[in-house]
């Protein structure tokens, strides 16, 4: 077995900041992470704090109106500093990433018309293809599907190209896969479709929470996430190109606002949301300050990717050499050590003779969490002909998880499958 040797990370103080991890004496393995992350202390009190003292609509001339404005500013401004946009008019947030992609899918679509094409991949999830499904469907668009890799588990340039042509309108792909943990090349990506005059729609939902995007150097025109992935609020945010937006028709309600960004968030903004997703990037930038980094908000945010991202590689490295070793299991992803940097710490996994429904089950009997089925993963689902209803076993690690969570996950999946268990009784697994 490879030594798997763990670099420099505040570990111990980081899980103090999460109440799930150090208020119960023996918590559960929250391996559940890529369906939403725990939440730190100092988020769970700024939502808090704004429910006491901000709940007011903006525009007032008396205090709580003020103070919700500048908790919604903030929020806008935070996740600019943390995407690397040019400003906060470039940023929406609304209720979630599916909300907002099929809200600005129907702007979007009035740039089209039939017979225009729009290329979906059979990586993504289904909130960046359903809507797009549904406005082809209005408007007599065609549809282009792009597979990923078998071999790379990535979408590849090479793979694309041949679906390009002059009447290619939108690119809509993922980051990373929700299902393997892919991640593709983007700005690799998103060139290419750039070249040929189409709009670039990016989901970043499960990337986030464990690489940090720069959206001026992916070149896509949108790019959406969750903060709910990444150790905030449930909340949808999105950034746009300034342009893009400007030009694009939003559907509101007359008497709503031009200005951007609030021409696409309609409705009385969530301010206690807001004021949970500001300190969202505190709790980021303390953690870049605890690894060592200083300088702009950006800048240690950035430092503490760097850090969080070599301590998840360690333990997803040992993750997947462990589920290597069990009987009748095969990973549904990158499996090579050396291609780390091309995956998040998503592990999927299916077994040969035993429901993934029954596993995941009988995990959680013994404390750990994870879910089963295809997670809104339909297309990559059956790009790799699974049965839809089974789908994969997933364990998804963040950096607030331990060597010694996955050493009992490990523990606890020989137990399960490494006897002579067969067939598809949850009871066999009791």
């Amino acid at each position: 077995m490879t030594v798997h040797t763990l670099p420099a990370f505040p570990i111990d103080q980081v899980r103090s900041r999460f109440p799930a991890l150090s208020k119960l004496e023996n918590p559960p393995v929250y391996f559940d992470n890529p369906a939403g992350t725990l939440v730190p202390q100092q988020v769970i009190d700024a939502v808090a704090d704004a429910m006491a003292t901000a709940t007011h609509n903006l525009g007032g001339f008396f205090d709580g109106s003020k103070r919700a404005e500048r908790l919604w500013l903030d929020g806008h401004q935070a996740m600019a500093d943390m995407l690397g946009a040019a400003s906060h008019r470039e940023i929406v947030i609304a209720q979630s990433m599916t909300a907002l992609t099929l809200h600005l899918s129907r702007s979007i679509g009035r740039l089209f018309k039939p017979g225009d094409e729009i290329i979906l991949t059979q990586m993504d999830h289904e909130g960046n293809v359903s809507p797009w499904l549904l406005l082809a469907r209005d408007l007599g668009l065609t549809v282009k599907w792009l597979p990923f890799n078998r071999k790379s588990w990535r979408i590849e340039p090479a793979d694309l190209e041949p679906l390009l042509s002059e009447r290619t309108k939108l690119l809509a792909l993922n980051a990373s896969s929700n299902m393997t943990g892919s991640v593709n090349d983007v700005a690799a990506l998103a060139a290419l479709a750039k070249k040929a005059g189409a709009l670039v729609y990016v989901d970043a939902v499960q990337l986030v929470p464990h690489r940090l995007p720069d959206v001026q150097a992916l070149v896509c025109d949108v790019l959406v996430c969750s903060s709910y992935k990444f150790f905030g609020p449930h909340l949808g945010v999105l950034w746009g190109r300034e342009e893009l937006l400007a030009m694009l028709e939003p559907y509101k309600v007359r008497c709503a606002t031009e200005e951007l960004p609030g021409r696409f968030e309609a409705g009385t903004p969530q301010t206690e949301l807001l004021a949970g997703l500001a300190a969202t990037a505190s709790y980021l930038e303390w953690l870049g300050e605890a690894t060592g980094h200083a300088g702009s908000r950006r800048r240690k945010i950035e430092g503490a990717y760097r850090s969080f991202t070599a301590y998840e590689d360690v333990l997803t490295s040992r993750l997947i050499e462990g589920l290597l070793a069990l009987p009748g299991v095969t990973v549904q992803g990158i499996t090579d050590p050396a291609a780390l940097r091309h995956r998040v710490p998503t592990v999927s996994f299916t077994h040969a003779g035993i429901s993934t429904h029954a596993i995941a089950e009988g995990l959680a009997k013994r404390g750990i969490w994870a879910w089963s089925g295809h997670n809104y993963a339909l297309e990559p689902s059956r790009l790799l002909e699974l049965d839809e209803s089974e789908g994969v076993v997933r364990l998804g690690l963040a950096h607030y998880n331990t060597m010694d969570e996955v050493e009992r996950t490990l523990a606890a999946l020989s137990e399960l499958v490494g006897g002579e268990l067969v067939g598809r009784d949850a009871a066999v697994l009791a």
